[in-house]
């Protein structure tokens, strides 16, 4: 049996970290090999994700070489911009000419704030204005004060409608509106939009793109600049994988519950004060489970079953 917790806060020493970076070129280097099984681990999902959605592998070459292009320029922020080209093909072995095509495409800007959608949902479950005695989200009047759908969608932005925004909850299958009492209530406890697969996408490229900034950050430099920390356990049947699920949904949700408020505060707070609002956060939470490999299993056998092999070895 395993249980154990994993910390990236370890400091790591900065020469440890410039190596990571300064002998890409080398195969027989230790840390290339740890390197290229991470990049196994990466990239086997999303190339699930690109065959599912019927994306081939010319296409995702063309983006892995214009993220090692925009990298690099990045990283050399002070550079002149003279000589950018060479520096860039010298960096990651892609000739000139593709060097200079790829710096010329526009990128598709990362979305910089959540879905309207999200936001509302996320103050009706959070918010004790839209919550009753028990926690549980209130069924709002369509219209009128406050606590109404109207007043809530209003809290969140007067740029859009709140009839607009009722019908993109209600396409996304997380409200129900009443239409004979005129009231809304929630159909879900979590912000899972159903038949949105371009938002599904759109969140995870957000959700694990920030977690993977995060760890790179934390292991190129000094292991504390961003929290990531996890359990891992085996040996687990699939009664209690389903039996865990619930304590961990209750952990997100009692996070969730606790953060969400703390940071509206926050940020009414910097602009009362006219502090520059030019941060952003994400906090998340993740679980994953998946039967083990055949081989996995025989490793890792209860112990005094792995005694047994290893007294029959040893006849």
């Amino acid at each position: 049996m395993h249980i154990y917790t994993i910390d990236y806060g370890h400091p790591m020493k900065s020469s440890d970290a410039s190596s990571m970076t300064n002998d890409a070129d080398s195969p027989n280097n230790c840390q290339d090999e740890v390197v290229f099984g991470v990049l196994n681990q990466l990239l086997v999902p999303l190339a699930r994700l690109c065959l599912a959605n019927g994306i081939t592998f010319s296409a995702v070459q063309d983006v892995l070489k214009r993220a090692f292009v925009l990298e690099t320029v990045a990283l050399q922020p002070n550079a002149p911009m003279h000589g950018t080209v060479s520096r860039v093909s010298t960096a990651t072995g892609i000739n000139r000419r593709e060097v200079t095509r790829l710096i010329n495409i526009e990128a598709p800007d990362r979305q910089a704030k959540p879905p309207i959608a999200a936001e509302i949902f996320a103050r009706w479950t959070t918010d004790a204005a839209w919550r009753d005695h028990d926690g549980t989200p209130r069924v709002l009047n369509r219209q009128g004060a406050s606590p109404s759908f109207e007043a809530l969608a209003q809290s969140i932005t007067r740029d859009v409608h709140p009839r607009s925004m009722l019908e993109e909850l209600i396409r996304l299958d997380l409200v129900h509106h009443d239409e004979v009492l005129d009231q809304v209530s929630l159909t879900r406890s979590d912000f899972v939009p159903k038949g949105d697969t371009r938002q599904m996408v759109g969140f995870l490229g957000d959700n694990v793109g920030d977690h993977l900034d995060a760890a790179v950050d934390n292991v190129l430099h000094d292991g504390s600049r961003h929290l990531e920390q996890a359990v891992f356990a085996d040996e687990l049947s699939g009664e209690s994988i389903e039996a865990l699920r619930p304590l961990i949904m209750a952990q997100w949700q009692a996070l969730r519950d606790a953060l969400v408020p703390a940071i509206t505060a926050f940020i009414e707070a910097d602009r009362l004060a006219g502090r520059a609002q030019d941060r952003r956060v994400r906090v998340g939470l993740y679980s994953y489970a998946e039967a083990t490999q055949p081989n996995e299993a025989l490793s890792n056998a209860p112990t005094a079953s792995r005694k047994a092999n290893n007294k029959g070895k040893n006849k």
